[in-house]
């Protein structure tokens, strides 16, 4: 599988050290390594296809200074889907009112039809890239629907109702960002974690430090403004617990054997 990081915060926080940690984890996620910055109302995406320790330019990019109130990181451990930049996370794409919303995604969607027929326009091929897709077209629609009135609570219980109906018999960790506000989930026990200090929040599928570190809620959605928890929705109860059966038999189906 793949591992997530992401900070959310009221100010610019130097996130060198703690990235430079994240990314020693390519060892075992050698597939591809990703980094979007969303500051000052803009979304900058670095990433490339190959072993994050092995890309002369990330080395370099950790050299300099990193400040962000707001960044997503991924490090990918191919399941499904090529080694490529159209597999590589993070994943962009605007929806109809001009919003550009970044998805990043740990796990794999085992049975959701919805996402079926995304499979013939998305660039990649991976089921991580299609949940964007389907969270965009949904928007989109609700956008319309509403004639084009469509408020942060709306928006929120949308997103929410997304998550809860994918999060349905598939491990769904992800970190999303539309522009405004942070939105943050995990299914899986022990698989993605968070530390709090004067107003950041950062997230890291593992501890990146000894201490200050505590397991991120699981089976609610969290939405976050600048570093402060404006939602954090019900419990849905779709927990996941991996099956290695039915990972065999989704990468069968996958290989067409």
């Amino acid at each position: 599988m793949c591992e997530l990081f992401g900070v959310t915060a009221n100010r610019r926080v130097k996130v060198n050290d703690l990235l430079k940690t994240f990314f020693e984890h390519s060892a075992e996620h050698r597939n591809g390594w990703g980094l979007a910055f969303l500051d000052d109302n803009s979304v900058s995406v670095e990433k490339e296809p190959v072993k994050a320790s092995d890309s002369l330019y990330l080395k370099n990019r950790l050299t300099g200074r990193i400040e962000t109130s707001r960044c997503m990181a991924h490090i990918r451990k191919a399941t499904m889907g090529e080694v490529s930049f159209s597999n590589t996370h993070p994943f962009i794409k605007r929806d109809d009112s001009g919003r550009t919303w970044v998805l990043v995604h740990n796990g794999t969607i085992f049975e959701s039809p919805v996402l079926s027929a995304y499979q013939y326009n998305q660039e990649g091929d991976t089921d991580s890239e299609r949940i964007l897709l389907y969270i965009v077209d949904q928007v989109n629609k609700h956008y319309i629907s509403e004639q084009n009135c469509f408020d942060v609570n709306e928006r929120i219980r949308l997103i929410e109702n997304i998550i809860k109906r994918l999060s349905a018999g598939n491990k769904l960790n992800i970190m999303l960002y539309d522009g405004d506000y942070f939105y943050v989930h995990t299914n899986e026990e022990g698989t993605l974690y968070k530390s709090e200090h004067n107003g950041s929040v950062i997230f890291s599928t593992h501890p990146l430090q000894k201490a200050g570190w505590v397991e991120a809620p699981q089976n609610r959605l969290l939405v976050y403004k600048d570093g402060l928890l404006i939602h954090e929705g019900e419990n849905h109860h779709h927990s996941y617990v991996e099956d290695e059966e039915k990972i065999k038999l989704l990468f069968l189906g996958y290989s067409g054997l």
